[in-house]
């Protein structure tokens, strides 16, 4: 999933939000880790006309018959320019609200130069 024109980043638990630089036509990469042991998963609000959302993986780090983590890669192409944001929020399929939550501002130029 790393080739040209695609950026890769991580999440951490740094307060605020997050700034990533794009440009239109560039795809990022966004990596946030994922216990489904306890019924976690990730779940992005963004706006559709802005940013696509082209690929959503799964690479399960540690597992047996008890234990299923790992890193969930979401992949974005950016579509307009201006400023776009990106809310993810770690939902419990038992549970009614969000567990955790991470957002990323997305800063998409036209021609790449801020």
């Amino acid at each position: 999933m790393n080739s040209v024109g695609q950026d890769q980043h991580s999440s951490s638990d740094v307060a605020g939000p997050r700034v990533i630089e794009s440009a239109i036509g560039r795809s990022f990469t966004l990596h946030l880790w994922e216990d489904r042991t306890r019924g976690e998963q990730w779940v992005p609000s963004y706006n559709t006309k802005g940013l696509a959302l082209v690929n959503d993986e799964y690479l399960r780090i540690a597992g047996n018959n008890a234990v299923d983590n790992g890193r969930r890669t979401f992949e974005f192409a950016s579509m307009l320019p201006g400023t776009h944001e990106i809310v993810f929020e770690k939902r419990m399929g038992w549970k009614c609200t969000a567990e955790d939550r991470r957002v990323f501002q997305i800063h998409v130029t036209e021609n790449g130069k801020g």
